[in-house]
């Protein structure tokens, strides 16, 4: 399978750390799946008791919105949001028609199943025998019969010319509606089930190659707006930034709004030497981007930290292990943290691999994920 990406991945703020030029190069890359280990003190009898009374009284936002349940009721809302705990979730590699055999054999070495299968797609032509531009390929909705799908739709032709490349702007103006838009959301209603979908993740990257923020704006809108004429009621709404701060302005500036967006989504990463930076904690890469979202984009709505991961220090072989060990217990004070998504493959660049590196690592995955707080009820 084959995806473009702006370049991005820069350190986070909290070190004070320099990236790189954000209108940088593409790349194309296979992510995959990871880490984390047990820290729970509370019996899970009280963490679900304590979190079920606060969630109760909050009513997820949107036209599709709904709460859980009775008191004591642990099954998703109709946000796809886990009232007791998160998601885990993960990008499986793989080529299309080989996605359930890589998920399965991805929940086999973690000794769980996913939650959320994370896919991409571009927007070519969905017709013919290319398949980046087909949402909900026969192997994703076979995936998708116990799992849920983060489908992440780029504005992107890979592999195109210059000229098949889409715009914001172009989009916001229905150029792309009969060809693209409309098939795709016929095919999602046809689905039936609840999705994520993500328009133009990282967006704060994509500046000024695809548009201008406004641009980005309009377009998101009349993606969602489209859907909802057609009568598609089965998306969850994801809007994914990088949430890199020195990016903040911009960020706030290419939200779509409350009414548009279901879900809030971010990627931190410990780069370490990958961009000469020093080691930071799971703790340091979330906590400033997770405080900022909620002082400046929305206080309520539900977050998924959509990648997270780490370097690797190759003087300290069980450093990896050691920083996933530490998720469970940061991810519970993330207020609203509802899904972690874990990026397990490499950066362009040299040092720069963050995929899982030993066989401590895979095992500090296994001993996380396997954390009650981390597995919720999908039905």
């Amino acid at each position: 399978m084959r995806f473009d990406r702006p370049f991005r991945r820069w350190p986070s703020t909290t070190g004070g750390q320099h990236r790189k030029d954000p209108q940088g190069e593409e790349r194309s890359v296979r992510p995959s799946a990871s880490g984390r280990r047990r820290l729970l003190i509370m019996s899970v009898t009280v963490v679900s008791a304590v979190l079920v009374a606060a969630f109760a009284l909050r009513d997820a936002s949107g036209p599709d919105s709904g709460a859980a349940g009775s008191k004591g009721d642990c099954r998703p809302t109709a946000l796809l949001e886990p009232p007791c705990g998160a998601w885990f979730g993960a990008f499986v590699p793989h080529e299309r028609d080989d996605l359930p055999e890589k998920v399965r054999a991805y929940e086999k070495r973690v000794g769980r199943e996913l939650d959320i299968v994370y896919t991409y797609h571009d927007m070519s032509l969905p017709s013919g025998t290319r398949r980046e531009g087909q949402l909900l390929t026969p192997e994703e909705r076979r995936v998708g019969e116990d799992h849920l799908l983060l489908l992440s739709w780029e504005s992107k032709w890979w592999g195109g010319t210059g000229r098949q490349q889409p715009t914001w702007k172009q989009i916001a103006a229905g150029e792309l509606d009969d060809r693209v838009i409309d098939v795709q959301a016929r095919r999602i209603k046809d689905y039936g089930k609840k999705v994520f979908l993500s328009f133009d993740l990282e967006m704060d990257t994509r500046t000024p190659r695809s548009g201008m923020p406004a641009d980005y704006v309009k377009a998101y809108r009349h993606i969602h707006d489209r859907f909802r004429a057609l009568g598609v009621d089965n998306v969850v709404w994801t809007w994914i930034t990088t949430g890199y701060l020195d990016h903040a302005d911009e960020i706030k500036r290419m939200y779509p709004g409350d009414d548009y967006v279901d879900w809030i989504g971010y990627n931190q990463y410990n780069y370490y030497r990958c961009h000469d930076a020093g080691w930071l904690s799971f703790a340091q890469t979330q906590h400033a981007t997770h405080d900022w979202i909620r002082a400046n984009i929305s206080d309520d709505k539900p977050l998924m930290l959509s990648e997270f991961g780490t370097a690797a220090d190759a003087n300290r072989p069980d450093r990896q292990a050691e920083w996933y060990a530490q998720v469970p217990g940061v991810l519970k004070d993330l207020d609203g943290v509802k899904a972690a998504l874990q990026w397990n493959y490499r950066d362009p660049g040299p040092h720069c691999n963050l995929a899982l590196a030993n066989n401590a690592a895979w095992h500090s995955l296994r001993e996380a994920v396997s954390d009650p707080y981390l597995n919720q009820p999908l039905r």
